[in-house]
């Protein structure tokens, strides 16, 4: 089948291009770069002609409160208009787990706000909502600097590798629509200044991390519930020390 991949160039839509193609599919890597625009509209009736999947993966250049919500809105209503033109048959989005608890971050709100999109758009759709990236881990201890200190929430999480999130978009997108949501998530619960700590070990960062359980995760308080699973979420193979020792994973 055609398979259109929005944000096709970035980590995740990378990986699953590829993914797809050896499968045997027919992919397209959509995004800027290859003159497909979702906020301009640009490109998008050309790219999703014939298609019978399109998975969004795109993500938003700014985390900032406005620019992120018009990013995920405006994004979305092209994509929806272009792929009932089209007569997609399923639409697919990578979101986050935690976009609908309490005390959600801006980022998350965004997420919400797109997803709510895809719900009513009348298109059979799957959303996948994963964890943290493992290769995020980095940008969480850039958000918790202060100075020489490193302040991060002690809430649990449930980080990911990106090949296992890709795994899982993959099998969802080639499958029968949800028309709602599944989790993915890594195989370990661990502490948000527990694996900073590692990381910064690994890379001979001697900077201090506290542990503050009222530090903001990007701008929102969080607890041990905020950012991990349900019960009946797919997990992941790949836990974190193994991935990290593997060449080019350390950045």
């Amino acid at each position: 089948m055609k398979i259109v991949v929005i944000g096709g160039s970035g980590l995740i839509g990378t990986k699953l291009v590829n993914t797809l193609s050896e499968a045997g599919h027919e992919v397209l890597a959509a995004s800027p770069g290859t003159g497909v625009n979702a906020v301009t509209g640009e490109g998008l009736a050309e790219a999703l002609t014939d298609a019978e999947v399109v998975v969004d993966v795109a993500n938003s250049p700014s985390f900032e409160q406005k620019a992120v919500l018009d990013f995920f809105e405006t994004s979305g209503r092209n994509l929806i208009a272009a792929e009932k033109i089209a007569g997609v048959k399923h639409h697919v989005a990578l979101s986050v787990v935690g976009t609908d608890r309490p005390n959600a971050n801006t980022y998350f709100l965004a997420k919400l706000a797109q997803e709510k999109l895809i719900k009513e758009s009348g298109i059979p759709y799957s959303i996948l909502h994963a964890t943290q990236f493992f290769e995020f881990v980095g940008g969480i201890a850039q958000a918790g600097t202060q100075g020489d200190q490193i302040h991060v929430s002690s809430a649990k999480f449930q980080p990911i590798a990106s090949d296992d999130v890709v795994e899982a978009l993959a099998d969802i997108a080639v499958g029968t629509p949800l028309n709602g949501a599944a989790e993915v998530a890594g195989p370990e619960k661990i502490g948000l200044d527990e694996i900073v700590r590692q990381y910064l070990s690994l890379k001979n960062d001697n900077r201090e991390v506290i542990s503050d359980v009222h530090a903001p995760y990007f701008g929102a308080e969080i607890n041990d519930q905020s950012l991990v699973p349900g019960d009946n979420a797919r997990i992941g193979k790949q836990t974190y020390g193994n991935w990290i020792r593997k060449p080019g994973n350390l950045r």
